[in-house]
């Protein structure tokens, strides 16, 4: 195996490792860029075959460049935006090498650096960005057994509705997969069940307004994480079949079950919790506050937008939410598969350090961690709301380039 010397490693090359890779360019600093299989491969691999984006594509991109073949105000589809991300690797001219995985990193005995394992032999670097993203390790509750007869899969494993056998589905995770799954497989006929967990359900447009344009102006996309809890946030948008908002009532009211968060599973049936009202409740508060919010802010800055009354009505509940169901015999009801939309974890087993807390993530300060020289970007609530997004990982990873550049300078 070969054994090579580089200054800065980046691992990831997704839009994070793209990102600090640009920076780090523009900065003159000598970097390298490893994937372990190809540019995007989450969004080529692990999204399901309708996948949009859920902002507009004048929104979810790169500062400097726009969306080919998008319009600027529609979502891009998975395949333009791996196609983005190729060209935007090609544009900044991004050293990066394809199919290296990095099995383990670590630091150098004299604390000079790191020693990186890879497929492609041994890389010596100074410094190291981890650039893995926040979707590491899909997370399947340990509910319901393989041996139950029932075809069990993570999101990032759901393709299509074709893809399932015959019969109904249970989603469990009413987040942005969860929702947008369970409505593609309604719509193709399927008979669906959906698990509703705590969630934010803001709207998708709001007096002419894209909600993710609200975020901006209110000043929520810099919002800094104020306990763990708000770290875990789960939150319901949709940018299918041109963007809307998602309405579990409306859901309910075309045919889906709704029930409370699935709690546990005895001899095939699948029991929840007496939460479905207190949830939908909870995400139509979050609903109407930005509004709320929407509305001062206009009323502040005087702006001609179009008020929109009929926003703040909230229809009655369906029957599924008052009068809920609190087991589903899966057999009786015909359900063949389940699909779990509950989240990831963090796995970074592979970087022996001892700068990780209890629940696996990196101890850090905006990206830098406790161990000098290791870098961490693109994870959820890095700095703030914005840092697991396009735009919001971009400005993070320049901020990190400074830091690398600085350091970098000093030792010279």
């Amino acid at each position: 195996m070969t054994r090579r010397k580089v200054d800065t490693l980046v691992i990831g090359g997704g839009q994070a490792g793209l990102a600090i890779s640009e920076h780090l360019g523009r900065r003159g600093l000598s970097h390298l860029v490893v994937e372990r299989k190809r540019i995007a491969e989450r969004w080529r691999s692990e999204r399901w075959d309708s996948l949009v984006a859920n902002g507009p594509a004048w929104h979810d991109r790169f500062p400097n460049m726009t969306f080919a073949t998008v319009d600027p105000d529609g979502f891009a589809p998975r395949a333009a935006i791996v196609e983005y991300f190729e060209a935007y690797a090609k544009q900044i001219s991004c050293p990066i090498e394809c199919g290296v995985e990095v099995a383990s990193l670590h630091k150098q005995p004299d604390g000079s650096g790191f020693v990186a394992e890879t497929s492609a032999g041994t890389i010596e670097a100074k410094q190291v960005v981890v650039a893995t993203g926040p979707f590491q390790k899909p997370v399947i509750p340990p509910l319901v057994p393989a041996q139950a007869g029932i075809t069990q899969i993570h999101s990032c494993n759901y393709r299509n509705p074709e893809q399932l056998p015959e019969g109904g589905v249970l989603v469990i995770g009413a987040g942005s997969s969860g929702a947008q799954i369970a409505e593609e497989l309604m719509r193709s006929g399927r008979k669906v069940w959906l698990s509703v967990g705590p969630h934010d359900r803001p709207p998708r447009k709001y007096r002419g307004k894209d909600f993710v344009w609200w975020l901006g102006v209110l000043g929520m996309w810099n919002a800094e994480v104020s306990s763990p809890s708000t770290e875990h946030v789960t939150i319901s948008v949709s940018g299918a079949r041109g963007g809307h908002t998602v309405d579990f009532r409306k859901l309910a009211n075309a045919g889906m079950t709704l029930m409370g968060m699935g709690k546990s599973y005895t001899d095939g049936r699948m029991y929840f919790a007496p939460d479905l009202a207190k949830n939908i409740a909870g995400g139509d508060e979050n609903y109407l506050s930005m509004l709320r919010a929407a509305d001062a802010y206009v009323a502040q800055e005087n702006l001609d937008l179009p008020e929109e009354p009929d926003a703040h009505i909230i229809g009655p509940n369906p029957d599924c939410v008052t009068n809920p169901l609190f087991e589903l015999d899966l057999a009786k009801e015909g359900i063949t598969s389940i699909v779990w939309a509950t989240g990831y974890a963090l796995d970074f087993s592979w970087i022996k350090s001892d700068i990780f807390d209890e629940r696996g993530s990196p101890k850090h300060e905006r990206g830098v961690s406790k161990e000098d020289g290791l870098y961490f970007l693109g994870l959820a609530w890095l700095t703030r709301r914005a840092s697991p997004f396009i735009w919001g990982v971009w400005h993070d990873a320049d901020y990190l380039a400074e830091i690398i550049k600085a350091k970098t300078d000093r030792k010279k």
